[in-house]
């Protein structure tokens, strides 16, 4: 349905983000490893690089958790698959007041939450409410209501989300502080998705307890409540899987294989292992390197956009050193960012000169990445008093990232960079959903290897996600003189309805950034695949990672 819009909202459609669909779903066609022809499995198995954190996308933040969650939940919008195109889910349509701060969202009738309960207005905004008034630790947990909404109940003020309101059953009023080229965009994340009231109401779901680095979940967390094609059914944490089944309440067409497994298998050869044995059907990440054997072993591997960026994250309340841009663009130039593009991410890979990529409005083609020079970066050290200094620089295992799929081998690459340059490295690591998220967020670490891959297609996404919430972003910024001006400038380029002033305001935020600010070093864009056996028919990879699973087939015996 076409949407209707008064006021210009950011275009999620651009040509480089459109990837070309897998062959479509047939039962009685295909091959490879997993099996002949003519027979279909009921269960698709997934080797997934890491576990779930938790089934509450509210409270998600990486790719993990959302790749299981979005075959559970679904949201008022959604996102064309193969695209970066925002898309009608549970609401059929939106239209903005002339100001831009109200929006009706007229909802899908007849649909149900998988435990039976209607899905209607009252739904939404029982939903909204309970991501606003989110109170202590539940606050921190929810990092991507911080990023992309501000605030919550307790500072409305700093708020995007104001209200929400049931005009009938079947339309929902929503209304936000100030316009912004984001919204309505940002109801298809997944962390927005709707959750059935009364299912969120028996396992309390917003008791959420600050425990030691991390944070203790309540009952709801583990019995996720959702609208989507499957709903869970087991997560066997003894043996690393999680099973979903078909949702029997679902509204739309109905999953065309009846189980998802996921296996979870951190080690990315042994997940190539496991393919090639028939005990899985597919995983995210392959090594660039087994590519093209994958392929001709029969196997299918798909390359996706880059449409992501990996950074080496830089705190300064950790480390006074850090405060001095010399500091940090030493650490710029000491890097040899370009020799790691070649030798360690796939064809296509770049490295970054800022913190989003080129395919997004807004990018500045006129900047160029710090060239790597060693005695630059020695002669800034000296100058800012920092020669001989130790740096505490950290790395996740047990997982593989669009941005980073050997996160160790990227560090020992920048430590011996960083070593040449005369800085001391202290290496620290822990396990992606076993304390480093958590602690990247806490400003544990001096310095460390993080990414993004873009939710939608607009600049906020990237630079308002890391830099625009002056109070909680992991890099600090409000440490530095400059801080408060990045998130003020953010936020009017962010208000602007002018397309091309919008772009124009982010390409000078760019340069700022790059040449005034350094926050953190841009590393590099890099093009992540997937790979299934040849038997698997259906399933469309996504420049986002957001693929879905409910339409997809595999032949086998």
């Amino acid at each position: 349905m076409k949407l209707q819009r008064k006021v210009p909202v950011a275009l999620m459609a651009a040509a480089a983000l459109t990837v070309t669909a897998c062959a479509q779903s047939d039962r009685d066609s295909g091959s490879g490893a997993s099996g002949s022809a003519g027979t279909t499995k009921d269960t698709f198995t997934f080797g997934a690089a890491g576990a779930p954190k938790l089934f509450d996308p509210f409270y998600a933040t990486d790719g993990e958790t959302f790749r299981v969650t979005r075959q559970i939940h679904q949201g008022l919008l959604g996102v064309k698959p193969g695209t970066a195109d925002v898309q009608p889910e549970l609401a059929e349509s939106w239209t903005p007041s002339e100001d831009g701060l109200t929006w009706d969202f007229k909802l899908r009738q007849g649909v149900k939450f998988s435990d039976g309960e209607p899905f209607n207005a009252e739904a939404v905004c029982y939903n909204m409410t309970r991501m606003f008034e989110q109170k202590g630790a539940g606050q921190t947990a929810a990092e991507y209501w911080g990023y992309f909404f501000g605030s919550f109940s307790d500072k409305p003020a700093d708020s995007l989300y104001k209200s929400c309101q049931a005009k009938d059953e079947s339309t929902a009023t929503i209304t936000i502080t100030r316009a912004t080229s984001s919204f309505p965009t940002i109801l298809s994340l997944d962390s927005f998705s709707m959750q059935s009231p009364k299912a969120l109401e028996a396992g309390d779901a917003n008791n959420v307890q600050a425990a030691g680095e991390g944070f203790t979940y309540p009952a709801y967390s583990t019995a996720p409540v959702g609208i989507g094609p499957y709903k869970l059914d087991k997560y066997d944490e003894a043996n690393k899987t999680v099973t979903l089944v078909a949702n029997d309440q679902y509204y739309g067409e109905k999953p065309k294989t009846a189980k998802l497994v996921f296996k979870i298998i951190p080690d990315e050869s042994t997940r190539r292992q496991e393919l090639q044995a028939g005990s899985i059907d597919g995983y995210d990440l392959p090594n660039p390197v087994d590519w093209k054997g994958l392929e001709d072993a029969g196997n299918k591997v798909e390359i996706r956009p880059a449409f992501n960026i990996l950074y080496l994250g830089l705190n300064a309340s950790k480390n006074d050193k850090l405060k001095d841009l010399r500091v940090r663009q030493a650490i710029a130039h000491a890097t040899n960012r370009e020799q790691m593009v070649k030798t360690q991410l796939p064809e296509g890979a770049k490295v970054a000169s800022q913190f989003m990529p080129e395919a997004v409005a807004g990018y500045n083609t006129s900047l160029q990445p710090y060239p790597y020079d060693v005695e630059k970066a020695k002669s800034l050290l000296k100058e800012a008093g920092a020669e001989g200094m130790t740096l505490q620089f950290a790395f996740p295992t047990e997982v593989s990232r669009p941005y980073m799929p050997d996160p160790q081998k990227i560090h020992e690459a920048f430590k011996k960079d960083l070593e040449a340059a005369g800085i001391k490295v202290e290496v620290v690591s822990k396990p992606w959903n076993g304390g480093y998220l958590d602690d990247a967020s806490a400003g544990k670490f001096d310095a460390w290897l993080l990414g993004w891959t873009g939710d939608y297609n607009a600049a906020d996404n990237f630079l308002g996600t890391f830099f625009s919430n002056l109070e909680a972003n992991d890099f600090g910024t409000k440490l530095y003189p400059w801080g408060k001006t990045l998130s003020e400038e953010l936020k009017k380029a962010d208000a602007i309805v002018d397309e091309g002033e919008r772009e124009a305001a982010y390409q000078k935020i760019n340069q700022q950034i790059a040449e005034e600010y350094l926050p953190g070093i841009p590393v590099s864009h890099s093009p992540p695949a997937l790979v299934t056996s040849g038997g698997v028919q259906g399933l469309v990879a996504s420049p986002l990672t957001a693929e879905m699973f409910d339409q997809v087939t595999v032949s086998g015996k």
